[in-house]
């Protein structure tokens, strides 16, 4: 165990110092074991703090701050919990670059926060099946592309599960920010979604153990899941909600935001459609509008050839939905569904495993073609 871990832990407990007060503090002192060895420092010279705050801090008891760091140091040793102090060499690269981001991170898992490709994708919680089928689709896009992409998400209901299951089902890692402790799984229904995650992806927290789910703990929250990420996709919301303010936190940090536009009479489209026309955030229809943006540079043209070859249509829809394609190059959803004389619900499905396969290709519009 990492001796100083009760003064790190000490430090983040101190009403009134947020994040960029605490790294005032340590830059102008030094380091945290001596602003709590010291009996008093000259703490109205650190920028942002005056003298009233500098008496406070002088006046705090911290033999008994650091003693209050006890349960929660035996909480981390029993469950094997992973620290990562904001000096610490293994701090998230990405996330020590925003000034307000937290001092202390806690996490469970063996996921690498600097991997080479994060993305963070979230949305309502009561999300149209509309939503659920592009968060789906836009992640097995993403697999296929950049099979080493992190998804990062908040494991509440809606879109962000969808995003953390969408991950799973395409081998990808996911990571989960919690707005509690890792005492606690909340959702309590997800237990089994973040169990998972333990074994290829990680639980992230800033909390310590005893902190509920409270309201504004999703807002402090939602600055890590923006933080952590090269690019943050909004997939449904409402005029309100924690999802636009991850956007609009996301471009405080000059990451690149998406948004997945919807009817402008669908509740749930409104935020994001709201987002595109501020120019808030990017259009967002497939992989290619993300390609375009972010210049990331997907498989080669060889690589997805060789997977067509063995990308074939499997079943009779399926072959019989490219027999038409062939013959009309392009066509929108419900001609389709005429000429296969299939139900839309069942065509959709069919179409979603065709362009998985790179077989079948969506385009603005709502036109099917060829890939």
């Amino acid at each position: 165990m990492n001796t100083s871990l009760k003064y790190q832990i000490a430090l983040s407990l101190i009403k009134g110092i947020g994040p960029k007060l605490a790294r005032n503090i340590i830059a102008y002192i030094g380091s945290v074991e001596e602003f709590f060895e010291k009996k008093k420092l000259p703490l109205e010279k650190v920028p942002g703090i005056g003298e009233i705050t500098a008496e406070m801090l002088n006046s705090i008891d911290k033999k008994q701050l650091l003693e209050s760091t006890e349960d929660d140091i035996n909480f981390i040793v029993k469950h094997d919990i992973k620290t990562r102090f904001f000096l610490d060499d293994d701090y998230p690269r990405r996330l020590s670059l925003c000034e307000d981001a937290p001092i202390l991170l806690y996490s469970k898992g063996g996921l690498d926060l600097d991997s080479p490709r994060i993305v963070s994708v979230v949305g309502t919680r009561k999300p149209t099946d509309y939503g659920l089928s592009f968060c789906e689709k836009f992640i097995g896009e993403l697999a296929h592309s950049f099979p080493d992409t992190v998804i990062v998400s908040g494991l509440a209901y809606g879109i962000d599960a969808c995003a953390h299951r969408g991950a799973f089902r395409y081998s990808l890692p996911t990571v989960a920010v919690l707005a509690h402790g890792l005492d606690r799984i909340y959702p309590s229904s997800h237990s089994n979604l973040a169990r998972e995650m333990l074994y290829k992806g990680a639980v992230l927290t800033e909390f310590l153990t005893k902190t509920n789910p409270d309201r504004q703990n999703f807002v402090k929250r939602n600055r890590i899941i923006a933080g952590l990420a090269d690019a943050v996709v909004i997939v449904e919301s409402a005029k309100k909600g924690g999802a636009l303010i991850t956007a609009r936190i996301a471009n405080s940090y000059n990451r690149d935001v998406f948004s997945f536009p919807g009817r402008i009479n669908d509740e749930y489209s409104a935020g994001c459609n709201n987002l595109i026309k501020t120019n808030q955030a990017h259009l967002l229809e497939s992989i290619d509008d993300f390609i375009y943006i972010t210049r990331w540079q997907p498989n080669t043209s060889q690589d997805k050839m060789q997977a067509s070859l063995f990308n074939q249509p499997e079943t009779p829809e399926e072959k019989a939905i490219m027999d038409i394609l062939l013959v009309e190059k392009e066509i929108n959803l419900n001609l389709l569904a005429s000429k296969c004389n299939m139900l839309i619900s069942k065509l959709s499905a069919t179409l979603l495993d065709l362009e998985f396969k790179e077989l079948v290709k969506f385009c603005p519009g709502g036109i099917y073609k060829l890939w």
